[in-house]
């Protein structure tokens, strides 16, 4: 295991372009952390940075205490699992496996020992002679994952290693992932595009945007309370539901014709300090509970939308309906599908909404416990 730092890391290429700002973060020992983010945010870059494969502009990254700029890729004690798995074509997987050790020149019957203990590990015993073209991309994904495991290293640092395999073994593999972090309890670092993998895996995540880290917490604190607009509207799927208005005379007035109104004083602390500002408000779309016909409304938001489109998914539906001509996505019992181009009445409760400043795009402040 290995305690990890980086203070104030930037990242600067020649031509200018600055692709990380400023990156702060610990990472304790035998810690599961994701970096996620559209494609460009930083996040490759940031990794690259910390195995020692891009040069840091400037900033301080050490490991266990020691300044490790200007170490070596070799001497950081970091294994990587690459997105393009990275096997030799030309050898078996046994031999895929042994290769680092062979090249360190340890002894054969360590290498064997090794080797057999990490295929078993990962269900690769009775694979250990076939070549990577005789394989699943799954199985490849596991060679790879093993030669970073055998070596015994501290750290573990996964650049989108489940991009290239199909759904099925995306989340069987994810599962795996995990477990063998538990059993090796190496502090690892994993960057994905994909949420899911971060909510399922992760002990902690860091949400980045155009090479800045937006926020950083456990997958509960990011779902539950996204501190901007942008890991709102990242974290979750279907995404987060944003209607606009403008505050005046301590109501919140939505954008469209019908010009609806409500209360914001059960979901901000201070309502006068946002009199005349521009807010969005949020909601998720599992939060809604429908208001079927002569059914009181639950204590919360209430609205009425159009549908426009079904979704059935198995155990719940997706909705897709207009608010005023907003879009927005309800995810509901699918026993209670309502018809397209049918009005459809939910609510939402108090602990289920959300506020944030359209200007600034930060949350407002709220003494909610959501859950």
């Amino acid at each position: 295991m290995a305690h990890l730092l980086l203070k104030d890391v930037n990242k600067v290429y020649p031509n200018g372009f600055h692709a990380v700002h400023d990156f702060n973060l610990e990472i304790m020992d035998g810690e599961f952390i994701c970096l996620v983010g559209s494609s460009g945010c930083g996040k490759s870059t940031t990794l690259r940075m910390i195995a020692g494969l891009e040069e840091i502009s400037s900033g301080e990254f050490y490991i266990d205490g020691v300044l490790a700029n200007q170490m070596s890729s070799r001497d950081r004690g970091i294994a990587m699992v690459f997105q393009s798995y990275a096997l030799y074509p030309h050898l078996t997987v046994y031999e895929n496996l042994a290769f680092g050790l062979m090249l360190e020149g340890i002894d054969a019957d360590v290498i064997e020992e090794k080797v057999q203990a990490t295929a078993k590990i990962l269900g690769l015993t009775d694979y250990l002679e076939r070549f990577p073209r005789q394989l699943s991309g799954g199985q490849c994904q596991r060679v790879a994952v093993g030669r970073a495991l055998i070596r015994k290293v501290n750290v573990f640092l996964m650049d989108e290693p489940l991009s290239n395999l199909d759904a099925k073994q995306r989340v069987t593999m994810r599962s795996e992932i995990k477990q063998i972090h538990r059993g090796v309890g190496a502090t690892t670092i994993y960057v994905t595009h994909d949420q899911t993998e971060a909510m399922t895996m992760s002990d902690r995540i860091v949400v980045m945007k155009l090479g800045v880290v937006q926020q950083v917490g456990t997958p509960f604190e990011l779902y539950f309370y996204p501190r901007n607009l942008f890991v709102a509207g990242f974290i979750g799927e279907p995404p987060m539901n944003f209607l606009n208005g403008k505050v005046q005379g301590g109501r919140l007035v939505f954008d469209g014709e019908e010009g609806k109104t409500i209360d914001i004083s059960h979901i901000a602390n201070d309502v006068a300090a946002l009199e005349g500002k521009e807010v969005v408000f949020a909601f998720r779309p599992e939060a809604v509970n429908l208001v079927k016909d002569g059914k009181e409304p639950e204590e919360g938001y209430t609205f009425t939308s159009k549908v426009e489109l079904t979704e059935l998914l198995g155990d719940n539906t997706n909705v897709y309906a207009t608010v005023d001509g907003v879009n927005v996505i309800l995810k509901i019992n699918p026993h209670d599908t309502p018809e397209r181009g049918s009005e459809c009445v939910f609510n939402i409760p108090f602990k289920s909404a959300y506020l944030y400043d359209k200007e600034t795009e930060l949350a407002v402040e709220t003494d909610i416990v959501r859950h």
